[in-house]
Formats: C-alpha cells, sequence, structure tokens
C-alpha cells in the first residue's frame, strides 16, 4: 500500500527508511521524497514513525538476526 502517492513510496519502503535511521517526516522525505509532495500524507508518516522507530514495542518484538 501507497504511504504517498505523489512519491510513490510504499508503506514498506518509509517502514525500511525509518529503520535505518529517519527519525522525522523531514528525515523521510529527504531519503525517499514521501511527504514532499501535497503534504496529504503528512500525518501517515508520523504515524508510521511513532509505530515503528526502534524504540517501539512493535519493533523490540521483532526476531533478531544471528
Amino acid at each position: 500500500m501507497y504511504a504517498c502517492i505523489c512519491a510513490a513510496v510504499t508503506t514498506s519502503q518509509v517502514e525500511a527508511t525509518i529503520l535505518a535511521g529517519a527519525r522525522t517526516v523531514s528525515d523521510i522525505g529527504e531519503r525517499c521524497y514521501a511527504g514532499t509532495g501535497c503534504g496529504g500524507c503528512v500525518n501517515r508518516l508520523q504515524e508510521l514513525i511513532e509505530e515503528t522507530e526502534p524504540s517501539s514495542d512493535r519493533v523490540k518484538e521483532l526476531p533478531r538476526s544471528a
């Protein structure tokens, strides 16, 4: 599913960008251009940051690689 239609960026791409170090909507925009068009996705991008950032419970529950 697209997180940003203007830049054709998927939710998975945004999550990967966050896990790679993006911590703000501006960081995401600089790295994958999501949120740099009409701005309609900015709230969703913020939600994804809160849900995906390494400090969230969701990420802590992911299995670690060997």
